[in-house]
Formats: C-alpha cells, sequence, structure tokens
C-alpha cells in the first residue's frame, strides 16, 4: 500500500494538486492522507488564544471530514483510501512528523503562483517543504494544471555527482506507473566529460537499463533555467524530476528570492528527489 501525504489549506490551488495525485496514482493502491496544520503565528497568542486554538481545531476538523467525504465520494476507483491528519505544527514539521508517524512514500502538494510579478519561486510554503524535507520526495504540482499521463520525464543531470540507487528509485518508481520515457539531460558547459562524469554517466546507464529512457546533451547557450525550460518545451515534457542535493542547481534556486532573476518557474510537475 502506497501512502501519499497530501497537504491543504483548502483552497483551490491545494484542491488541484489532490486531483493531480488520485488521477496520478488511479492504478495504484494507495492511502491518501490529508494533512491540515493550524499553527497560531506568535503575533496573535494572547489570553484568548486557548478558544481562538480550539475553534480553528473545530472548524479544520470539520472542513477535514468534509474534504475526505467529498473525495470518497468523487474518486472513481476502489484502490484509494483516505485519512485525515490535524495538526497545531508549522507545515513543515506538521509535514516531517507525518513522514515518520506515518511511514509517507511521497508527498504532493500545490506550488501557490506569485501574483502579478513572478515574487516568490513555488510560493513559500513550498519552497520551505523542498529546502526542509530530506527523506520523502515531494512533487509540486502548478496552479491550475489539468492532469496528463506523464509520458515522457526530464532529469537534468550535470554527471558531477553519483546518483545512488534509492535515489534514483524514486525517478523509477514514478517513471513505471505508466511506462514513462524517462529523457536524461545534460547540459554541456564542458567539451567532454571528464573521468568522473564518465563514470557516473555509466552507472546511470546501468540503472536505468530496464526502463526506456533516452539521453540527451544540450549547447550551453543559455542559463540552465534556460536551457531546461526550452528542453521541457521542445520535446513535450510531462513531468520534471532533480535530485536536491548540496550545491545543485535546484538548490540555488530555492535560495533565491526574486523568481525573474533566475528565470525558472516549471509549468509541469517538478518531482524533488530527496539526496
Amino acid at each position: 500500500m502506497t501512502k501519499i501525504l497530501l497537504p491543504t489549506d483548502f483552497s483551490d490551488n491545494a484542491w488541484s494538486a489532490i486531483v493531480y495525485a488520485l488521477k496520478l496514482y488511479a492504478n495504484v493502491e494507495c492511502t491518501f492522507y490529508l494533512l491540515n496544520s493550524i499553527k497560531l503565528e506568535a503575533s496573535r497568542i494572547s489570553s484568548f488564544s486557548n478558544k481562538l486554538l480550539s475553534t480553528m481545531r473545530e472548524d479544520a476538523k470539520k472542513d477535514l471530514v468534509a474534504l475526505k467525504a467529498k473525495l470518497e465520494h468523487a474518486d472513481a476507483t476502489k484502490n484509494h483510501t483516505f485519512e485525515v491528519i490535524l495538526s497545531i505544527k508549522n507545515l513543515d514539521d506538521a509535514i516531517e512528523t507525518a513522514i515518520e508517524k506515518h511511514a509517507i512514500d511521497s508527498i504532493v502538494m500545490g506550488t501557490k503562483g506569485a501574483t502579478g510579478a513572478k515574487e516568490i519561486f513555488f510560493g513559500s510554503n513550498a519552497t520551505k517543504i523542498v529546502k526542509k524535507i530530506k527523506n520523502c520526495p515531494v512533487l509540486l504540482v502548478p496552479e491550475n494544471y489539468e492532469f496528463v499521463v506523464p509520458k515522457q520525464i526530464a532529469f537534468p543531470t550535470d554527471f558531477n555527482r553519483y546518483c545512488d540507487a534509492k535515489e534514483l528509485q524514486y525517478l523509477k518508481n514514478m517513471a513505471g506507473l505508466y511506462n514513462s520515457k524517462i529523457r536524461v539531460v545534460h547540459i554541456n558547459v564542458e567539451e567532454k566529460l571528464n573521468e568522473n562524469q564518465e563514470n557516473n554517466f555509466t552507472t546511470l546507464k546501468q540503472y536505468l537499463s530496464k526502463y526506456e529512457h533516452s539521453f540527451h546533451w544540450i549547447p550551453a547557450y543559455a542559463s540552465k533555467a534556460s536551457s531546461i525550460t526550452d528542453f521541457i518545451e521542445e520535446l513535450e515534457i510531462d513531468m520534471l524530476a532533480m535530485v536536491q542535493y548540496s550545491h545543485s542547481f535546484l538548490e540555488r534556486i530555492t535560495r533565491e528570492p526574486v523568481i525573474k532573476k533566475i528565470g525558472f518557474r516549471p509549468t509541469i510537475p517538478f518531482l524533488v528527489i530527496p539526496e
């Protein structure tokens, strides 16, 4: 039984991500955990805090139960069961606790787009989760994204770092849902691979040997962000996957406060794989 955590604030954005998750795992026996966090900010703590928190907890519990009932009614498959989790911790702490307590296999959450100017990468909550969660993959679903079968998954790598079997298993698990083709993307910032890169390239080929895959070499004609974005558009990629590790491209963009400085906002689901 696969266990999927679905953080929600009951917004349309969160609902869209939940619907995507249900469709993505339509043919898999899953327990979906609906998580809502109602942590009170310090500025709101007063002599009425206990009463306020109690009221918030009751309202959130009702909303979670109603959401569960709605999903049970709307979900066409019998493969899925639903549980609710109400937490008074910060969202990132609540997610960490849920992962450990319920042995969560994956997190699927929405990315709240910035209003007006493209201000924050994925929205502050999603960015915080990506940076903090180290033991579970996070699938980020763009706002208002309509489900399409992920026939092609792009996996950018510079081959400088060894990808171990555990990391790649998350990628292979995703590809295995619909026999997706894994398109490994390397941006040529060097004339040829060094010995370490060659070894990692060979190892990656071996790891992916039982999955349909291809390797793509892109000249460094622009920023990595632009190159990846162009690759996604030109090959009609359905999902992007990257490993989150120190000094990686992904770590760099999650630290950047203004997204237009990087120019990178995926328009397709983004699987963040823990190191």
